[in-house]
Parts: structure tokens; C-alpha cells; sequence
């Protein structure tokens, strides 16, 4: 009986003992697809609510990892009077943040705020410009945010924090800092989060240095750097929209993997030199799905940054709905 009494309590100490980040989901493509576009929950160790980093699909993403085990603190008797997934998006999403504000990036959240809990939205100020004028309008859809034209339902506060400040995410333990990103010819940011000493970084969609005519990702990789040399930096999740053989001036604002990998060479440097990336958790998301026959650009991409790999980061691709702890 004793056995089996402390087998028990070792066994949910194992299962909440692991430090870092908790990631699930809810979509990886970058566009095409609707039911499957860019968002990701994360919560630290010591939070039980997530919050979203971007929302393309939401709603479906739950319903996702419901289905792979990805939310197993949720049980039918927790979510009551809800459903499971209505619990998980009302209730254990407390928060968003959106990188810029393309359909890919914030269609589900846009959508499914019919049905949402009193929330904040952080994004940058060119964001809430654009979800004031162009969606929460009464014209595109009604106006669930705190400002704006027309009648304000006020389910969502728009917050723009100033790049480079430290701010408090909702009504979580963490932590975030807000960095400009070049998106072509539409801004967009990374979210550095953190809990004390320990960091994760969150990519919206971005071009190369090169081609963007930005000094962006270089002020950002100078940022992690010294992370990454204390062992602090957990993971990141980047974008790899396409694979090798499209044109730059076709990119759009966008990464290959032969330029995620130029790029992380030069996070490198600032690292602490060669080897200091090796087992670098990066996650690879926003891969376009290709709608010709017989191209699998998931598959390419994925082949082309393990050929690549000369770093020795640890390349990730998660499918919908999949959880990982960093």
C-alpha cells in the first residue's frame, strides 16, 4: 500500500517537476490552409494558464490537442459547465499576443471573440491601428475591443507595450519584452518571454537582414546572445516560410532555410563562438503549404535545414495540436 501510495506521488512529481516552458499547437502553416495557420500556447512551470502567441487558428488548435493528450489537466468535470475546449480558450487562455496583424496571424482569434472571456491583446502600435480600422469596425466584424469606432464591447484591451520594455503578460507570472521585426513592407515582432532567468523567444514572420535592408534580426541575435552563453535562452519559435529556390524578391518578408541558417550563423557569433548553439531548441514554423502536385514543402523544408545544420541546433517541427515542454 505504501509502495503504491509513494509510486503515485512520484509519479505526478514527475509529471509537473520539469522547469522551463510548456508549448502546445494550434497551428503551424502560413496560410493556405484555414483550419491550420500560425498560433502557439506557452505557459511557464509555474502558471496554469497560457498565453497565445498569435491566433490563426485557435479553436480548432484545442480541439487538436484535446484530441493528442496535449491539455491533460483538463478533464470533462474541470471545464464544466463548459466543454473542454471552450474551458481551454475562455478560461485557461489569459492572454494574446500578435505579432502583426496578417489573416494568418490573428483570423481565429477574430472569429471565435464572439464567444471569448475579458481579455488583453498585446501587439505593436501599427497592430492596433490596423485592428481598429480594418477589423473591429462593425463592418469587417463587430467591435470587441476597447476602442475604436462604433460601440465598444470591450472584450479585448489593446495594448501596445514600447519595444525594448519589460511588461507583466496578463494575469500570468510572466514576463516579456517586445522587439521590431522587418516584415516586408508591414512591421511585425518577436516576444522575448520570461520567468526569471529563464527565456523564450517567439518570431512573427520576418525576412533575412539582407534582403529586409534591416538591421532587426542582428539587434536581436546581440539580445540573445549572452542568453544562449548562460545556458537561459530554452528555446524559440522562427519562421521558415519556403523552401531554397525562391527568389529574394519573392520572399515577401519571409525565410528559406538557407537564410534561417546564414542568420543563425551570425547568432553565433554573438553567442559565444562555434559549437555554442549546439541543441538549441528552435521550432520551425509558418511553412506555406504548396497546392502543386507532388511538392511536400514541409517535407523540403524540413530535409533542408537537417542537411544544413552545421550548427547543431535542434530543429523542431511540431503538427497541430503537439506539446513540448522546454
Amino acid at each position: 500500500m505504501i509502495k503504491n501510495v509513494l509510486a503515485l506521488l512520484l509519479a505526478g512529481y514527475s509529471a509537473v517537476s520539469w522547469a522551463g516552458f510548456d508549448v502546445v499547437a494550434l497551428g503551424v502553416n502560413g496560410g493556405v490552409v484555414e483550419g491550420n495557420l500560425t498560433s502557439y500556447l506557452i505557459r511557464s512551470d509555474e502558471d496554469t494558464r497560457y498565453v497565445a502567441l498569435d491566433a490563426g487558428s485557435v479553436l480548432p488548435g484545442i480541439a487538436k490537442g484535446l484530441e493528442k493528450g496535449s491539455f491533460p489537466q483538463v478533464t470533462e468535470q474541470v471545464a464544466a459547465p463548459w466543454t473542454q475546449q471552450g474551458y481551454i480558450f475562455r478560461e485557461l487562455i489569459s492572454t494574446y499576443f500578435i505579432s502583426h496583424a496578417h489573416l494568418d496571424h490573428l483570423a481565429g482569434l477574430v472569429i471565435a471573440s464572439t464567444e471569448d472571456s475579458k481579455k488583453t491583446i498585446y501587439t505593436t502600435e501599427d497592430a492596433v491601428g490596423t485592428l481598429r480600422a480594418h477589423y473591429f469596425n462593425w463592418k469587417t466584424w463587430p467591435n470587441f475591443s476597447d476602442s475604436g469606432n462604433g460601440t465598444r464591447l470591450g472584450t479585448y484591451r489593446l495594448n501596445a507595450p514600447r519595444p525594448g520594455q519589460s511588461f507583466t503578460l496578463g494575469v500570468t507570472r510572466l514576463r516579456a519584452t517586445v522587439y521590431p521585426l522587418s516584415h516586408d513592407s508591414s512591421s511585425s515582432a518577436m516576444l522575448l518571454i520570461n520567468q526569471g532567468n529563464e527565456y523564450f523567444a517567439y518570431f512573427g514572420d520576418t525576412g533575412p537582414d539582407a534582403v529586409e535592408k534591416s538591421k532587426n534580426l542582428d539587434a536581436i541575435w546581440r539580445a540573445l546572445g549572452p542568453l544562449i552563453e548562460k545556458k537561459q535562452l530554452k528555446g524559440m519559435i522562427i519562421e521558415t516560410s519556403y523552401p531554397d529556390g525562391v527568389a529574394d524578391n519573392q520572399l515577401y518578408g519571409h525565410l528559406t532555410p538557407a537564410w534561417l541558417l546564414k542568420e543563425l550563423k551570425n547568432l553565433e557569433k554573438y553567442s559565444g563562438g562555434e559549437t555554442s548553439l549546439n541543441a538549441l531548441p528552435i521550432v520551425i514554423s509558418h511553412i506555406k503549404p504548396s497546392l502543386k502536385a507532388g511538392v511536400d514543402a514541409h517535407a523540403l523544408v524540413e530535409k533542408q535545414l537537417k542537411e544544413g545544420n552545421q550548427l547543431g541546433v535542434k530543429f523542431i517541427f511540431m503538427q497541430q495540436g503537439d506539446r513540448q515542454q522546454f
